[in-house]
């Protein structure tokens, strides 16, 4: 039997595991332990408690305003420790993130094979997003196994002289989303969200926004907000924003500034997934400069406009699903009210399918570790 050490540490890595786990735990020739190492502490307990997932360890690393360099140390050494007492024949890791970089370093010193779930992403800027683009491009030096979400993020190791263990098994995301929306309907937890956002008129169309990157702080996010201002009294008979803001003070004390007083413009505090799932579900479009909104999106038909200059999810821009405008706020404005008034366009971002996948990357990774890697 096979013993795989989960390793997470964020929200967005939680969900993305989360499907993953519960289909090799049903795997008879597959032993699943998950760590998290708690660079982001309340949050993925939240995502974790949602799917019914209870960690096997919690480094519990997070400290407020700890250096990267900080973090990444206290990542290596305590995966270390974690290493040596679990001995697993892999690590899994998901993403991008420190901890994605740290456990990989970690696992290669104790000459542990690394899976890489959601590997190959790139923007060719080191720089942006930061410090996730060198985090990703790193971690594909060390891993054996890379789980590529698409033929672009194959072809991207490929350019890199990293052909051999890649595997096209689309995102596991798509899989935490259809997952996510069928526990909200099964559970009571649809009457307590309905009831949370009971403030929206049903009348309106739902603009999400959120925004959180550190490329957007200072004059970017004032061009964002102009924007957002401009379109919500443009639109104020017909449309409705709905921000959870980020805490972190660069985003909230602008946009609370600029956008705290217009009726139709919604601030709210930072949701649970579910929470934003539903909210997904029901908006008219997004904007966003999210990467994993990026993905979701399209599977719920849902039009994004991404406010970054550089992606990494360059597919989703390819097909129509997501058209790329930056912090530019003409471009924010122009594209809004095009999706708010011209239907024709509005359908032209759902007219193909998702490229990101089709909810099934679990079981077809599932598959693959049991008959290719066992």
């Amino acid at each position: 039997m096979k013993k795989i050490l989960f390793i997470v540490g964020t929200r967005p890595e939680a969900i993305k595991v989360a499907p993953l786990y519960f289909e090799l735990k049903k795997n008879s020739k597959t032993d699943v332990v998950l760590g998290l190492t708690g660079q982001h502490k309340e949050l993925i307990y939240q995502a974790l408690d949602f799917f019914g997932i209870q960690p096997d360890f919690d480094l519990e690393l997070m400290t407020e305003n700890q250096s990267l360099n900080s973090l990444l140390s206290k990542v290596i050494s305590g995966i270390d420790g974690m290493l040596k007492e679990i001995l697993p024949d892999y690590i899994l890791v998901q993403g991008d993130t420190t901890t994605v970089f740290g456990a990989s370093i970690a696992a290669f010193h104790n000459k542990i094979k690394v899976i890489h779930l959601e590997a190959g992403l790139r923007s060719f800027d080191k720089y942006s997003p930061f410090p996730e683009e060198m985090n990703r491009q790193l971690t594909s030096v060390i891993a054996d196994i890379h789980l590529a979400p698409t033929k672009t993020s194959a072809t991207n190791l490929a350019a890199e002289g990293v052909t051999k263990g890649v595997h096209v098994v689309g995102n596991t995301v798509i899989d935490a989303l259809f997952l996510g929306l069928s526990q909200i309907e099964k559970t009571g937890l649809k009457g307590e969200i309905e009831n949370y956002f009971s403030f929206l008129d049903k009348g309106k169309k739902t603009i999400l926004m959120t925004c959180h990157r550190r490329e957007n702080f200072g004059d970017s996010l004032l061009d964002i907000v102009a924007a957002v201002k401009e379109i919500a009294t443009k639109h104020q008979d017909e449309v409705q924003f709905c921000f959870p803001v980020h805490p972190n003070p660069n985003i909230k004390k602008v946009v609370e500034e600029h956008l705290g007083d217009l009726k139709n413009v919604f601030l709210i505090a930072p949701l649970s997934y579910p929470y934003l799932i539903w909210l997904m579900e029901k908006s008219y479009f997004i904007l966003t400069d999210s990467g994993g909104i990026q993905e979701e999106a399209p599977s719920l038909k849902k039009p994004v406009l991404v406010m970054r200059e550089k992606t990494e999810r360059t597919e989703g821009v390819e097909e129509g699903n997501a058209v790329l405008l930056g912090s530019n706020r003409r471009k924010i404005v122009e594209y809004s009210g095009r999706l708010i008034l011209d239907r024709a366009f509005y359908d032209s971002f759902s007219a193909n399918q998702n490229p990101y996948g089709d909810g099934t990357s679990s079981k077809q990774i599932s598959m693959l570790l049991n008959e290719v890697y066992s």
